[in-house]
């Protein structure tokens, strides 16, 4: 029952930042969410035996996502800038955390790592919904929710062969099918209302790819987890782990279909 509450005050928060929430508002929210995924990364990081000061890692990922969502860059102060500041800025954070010893190579990746994951893919989906409104956004949440689903009930019912047995044993390849179905069909029907000027051909291509993103980005969650022997990200949301946990897909999924809006 805690679960089922749970996930479904996370849907109804979702949909609310998603279609009613001011572009302002958005992108605190995305700040707050941020600030919960960057410590759940260093708490992983922890557990690997790599110390990675919070704050900093923190104050790089919300300048970075700043800057990608324009709210820096509504003072004339361009990404490729906060990027090249924050290697150096970082970097001088590790020759003050390193110890003799430790792997320099590895601290320094570390701290780092924050400013770009999960931070660029939380961007992605503030600048979709800026971009191309709330409507766009849901339609990729959508569409991972019912890949997401698909995947465990059809897993759960006929799934035999394993799809990566050392990164995550239960997922299988007759899960992802059902997860491909699913997803791309949600992207089509749904998206002939939400994205009207995408062709059916078209809609279907970018279904499949999205949900083929979001089930690397669910693995490469799990292998960061199993690499640490880590079950959950953390013990935030009752029922459901940490922030890592429930928007793993969305991580991989959400830059895809940024570029396939913006580019494509």
């Amino acid at each position: 029952m805690t679960r089922v509450l749970s996930g479904a005050a996370l849907i109804a928060l979702a949909i609310w930042c998603v279609w009613f929430a001011p572009d302002a508002l958005l992108e605190l929210t995305a700040l707050v969410l941020l600030f919960f995924a960057v410590s759940e990364l260093v708490a992983l990081f922890a557990a690997g035996g790599v110390a990675v000061p919070r704050w900093p890692a923190v104050a790089g990922a919300w300048l970075t996502l700043a800057a990608f969502t324009g709210t820096i860059g509504r003072h004339n102060v361009p990404l490729d800038i906060v990027l090249m500041v924050e290697v150096v800025g970082l970097g001088l954070v590790t020759l003050s955390v390193w110890q003799v010893g430790s792997p320099a190579l590895v601290t320094t990746a570390a701290v780092l790592f924050p400013s770009l994951y999960p931070t660029l893919s939380i961007g992605s989906m503030v600048a979709i919904r800026e971009a191309a409104g709330g409507a766009a956004l849901l339609l990729l949440i959508a569409t991972i929710v019912a890949s997401d689903t698909a995947q465990y009930y059809v897993g759960s019912a006929v799934g035999r062969r394993r799809l990566a047995a050392t990164i995550s044993p239960k997922k299988t390849i007759e899960g992802a099918a059902g997860g491909f179905v699913c997803g791309a069909a949600v992207f089509v029907l749904v998206g002939a209302w939400w994205l009207p000027q995408v062709a059916t051909g078209v809609r279907m291509l970018v279904g499949s790819g999205i949900v083929a993103a979001g089930i690397a980005g669910d693995l490469f969650q799990s292998m960061l987890k199993r690499s640490v022997g880590v079950k959950d990200s953390s013990a935030l949301i009752p029922g459901h782990g940490g922030i890592l946990d429930r928007i793993d897909a969305l991580l991989f999924a959400a830059p895809f279909y940024y570029i396939v809006l913006k580019y494509v």
